[in-house]
């Protein structure tokens, strides 16, 4: 909902000064709603699709819909996590389209290599603060095994696996993990040997987010300590991220000649 009523404003060059003033909503109030951290009331789709020139009464309807929707509140909401918008965008994505070139997307990850990354964080993070974001981290996973879950294909740098996240014997469950992830029907792996050299992400972390719904754009979501948490949907943003990543496709290996990397991997984690 949020991401619509932000397509809405831009597409008719407004900025949110203009709209809440037309709308009288507080600038605070259609920032909350653009970023969906409120839900849009009957009454505010109303004021909106008066300001927005939106006279077909089944495009209202069908705005009026995803409010109705986006009023339910997703399980993450109770955890108080930074990253709402994102959680909430994967469990309703079609496709994710996954490069990192540092470390295991949060759906594959296992406990012990996820508590490790939040036990390194900077500033430092609680334990209950920690606590939390395992048990997201872990209930977001269900998204591969779900009839109706996205399809996802991950890219990964090999040098993302040796790296001893959480020490070897987590390393060698981290890397089991993988392999059993790489066979499930929704599941795509390839990894990018490290024999490759450069490539064209080498300083890129990103994903794109597809979905099969025409009020919601597709969005890339790029994330690192530097950028901060980025959305972009413009056409062109897009098109060079998909670009980006089908390049990728091409250099990485096979999805089975992946699985016989990573095996070859776990080894020099020892036999535990």
């Amino acid at each position: 909902m949020g991401f619509l009523l932000r397509q809405l404003r831009t597409d008719r060059g407004l900025s949110v000064d203009e709209v809440a003033e037309r709308a009288m909503f507080s600038q605070t109030k259609l920032s909350r709603l653009e970023t969906g951290r409120v839900g849009a009331s009957a009454r505010d789709i109303r004021d909106l699709c008066l300001v927005y020139g939106i006279a077909d009464p089944a495009e209202r309807e069908r705005i009026m819909a995803l409010a109705r929707e986006g009023k339910q509140r997703g399980w993450w909401q109770e955890l108080g996590l930074p990253y709402e918008t994102y959680i909430a965008l994967e469990a309703e994505a079609t496709s994710i389209r996954d490069y990192n070139t540092d470390i295991v997307n949060g759906l594959l990850q296992v406990e012990g290599y996820a508590r490790a990354i939040f036990e390194a964080a900077e500033p430092p993070l609680g334990q209950a603060v920690i606590d939390k974001r395992l048990e997201a981290r872990m209930k977001r996973q269900v998204l591969l095994t779900r009839k109706d879950g996205p399809d996802f294909h991950i890219i990964l740098d090999e040098g993302a696996l040796r790296r001893p996240v959480g020490g070897p014997t987590v390393m060698r469950a981290q890397l089991a993990r993988l392999i059993d992830a790489a066979n499930l029907p929704s599941v795509t792996f390839q990894l990018i040997p490290l024999s490759v050299g450069a490539h064209p992400a080498l300083d890129s972390t990103f994903v794109i987010l597809e979905f099969n719904n025409p009020s919601v754009n597709d969005v890339v979501y790029v994330e690192g300590a530097a950028v901060g948490n980025i959305y972009l949907e413009s056409t062109t943003d897009l098109g060079r991220f998909r670009k980006l990543f089908s390049r990728l496709e091409g250099i990485a290996l096979s999805s089975q000649d992946s699985v016989d990397l990573i095996s070859s991997i776990a080894s020099s984690y020892g036999s535990g």
